[in-house]
């Protein structure tokens, strides 16, 4: 998992040593909500978290613990590069506003990576995929969400790609085989840069599950490029991974609208065939929310230990050994 390696894949892939994320409109820059009072402490008590582990050696300062290298996973088939340029990416979309703030640090010097860019994208709460409506929410098989087109049967996949068994995750789901968009729509997903102190903040809702995955979020952090008045160009990717979250969190979230609405089976986090258990190393947010009352939202926090210079785009050469390759 902590092995480097150079993927030389499709070509779509080596674009992204000159990748360029388009700008958003005047709201780019919107202020992310609430939660960043609460974030400033947050992080110190990440190593309480289920198997998170502490590398040995700490900061030149010796104040905070270094986290060893985050867990590498599979990109999946529903990453779009060239995104918007924001992070606020909620757009109109329904659920439990979460605050999501990631601090990304050099696993081997632990000091802070700035200037990076910073990619999000997840489902949203019935487990859908913008740009991939017609292949997400049931996992490209299973029972579909509750706004699947009128008349589809229940149980019954939609728009399975060939050869896909019925139950199961597209085609190259896990292998991080890539899936073309098929509609114009880019709700949830975003891409940040990190400040001098490492630290980025996007707002967005809780996501939802689909057949086959846990509740999940992925990411991609891209160093050495260039930012420009026209977005990031340039530079690669050192890490490609996913973050998780706990499962009293999802079991409160199912209670409320519109996550309560869907018949989609849920798979939990020791369940999922990507989440390796390593708690913090593995992804596993940090969350901070009212027990009695979550629909107020959530503030998911986390540190990110990369090595900077390594490629790891999470495609089917890159993705580190040990790592699952079997869902989206």
């Amino acid at each position: 998992m902590t092995g480097n390696q150079t993927a030389e894949g499709p070509k779509h892939k080596r674009d992204l040593t000159r990748r360029k994320v388009v700008v958003a409109g005047a709201g780019a820059a919107a202020a992310v909500g609430v939660g960043g009072s609460l974030a400033a402490g947050a992080f110190a008590g990440e190593s309480g978290a289920k198997g998170a582990k502490l590398n040995a050696s700490a900061t030149s300062t010796g104040a905070e613990a270094c986290y060893k290298l985050t867990s590498e996973t599979t990109e999946g088939p529903y990453y779009i590069d060239a995104d918007k340029l924001r992070q606020d990416i909620t757009e109109d979309k329904e659920g439990i506003p979460l605050t999501l703030r990631i601090k990304v640090i050099d696993s081997e010097t632990c000091k802070p990576v700035s200037n990076a860019a910073v990619d999000i994208w997840h489902c949203d709460a019935l487990g859908l995929y913008s740009g991939y409506e017609s292949f997400s929410g049931g996992g490209g098989g299973g029972t579909p969400p509750t706004d699947a087109p009128s008349g589809t049967p229940t149980g019954t996949p939609t728009d399975v790609p060939s050869g896909t068994p019925a139950g199961e995750p597209p085609a190259g789901g896990g292998g991080g085989g890539h899936e073309e968009p098929t509609s114009d729509t880019r709700y949830l997903r975003g891409t940040w840069r990190t400040d001098r102190k490492g630290f980025v903040t996007f707002k967005t809702i809780f996501p939802g599950w689909y057949q086959g995955r846990c509740v999940h979020i992925h990411t991609k952090v891209h160093v050495s490029g260039e930012w420009t008045d026209a977005g990031y160009e340039g530079g690669t990717t050192c890490h490609t991974g996913q973050f998780f979250f706990d499962e009293e969190s999802v079991l409160l979230s199912a209670e409320v609208d519109p996550y309560s609405t869907t018949t989609t089976e849920r798979t939990t986090l020791d369940e999922d065939t990507i989440y390796d258990q390593s708690g913090t190393t593995g992804g596993l947010l940090k969350l901070k929310y009212k027990k009695n009352d979550i629909a107020k939202g959530v503030l998911a926090t986390i540190t990110v230990g990369v090595d900077p210079e390594a490629t790891n785009t999470g495609t089917d050469d890159s993705v580190q050994p040990g790592a699952s390759a079997s869902a989206s």
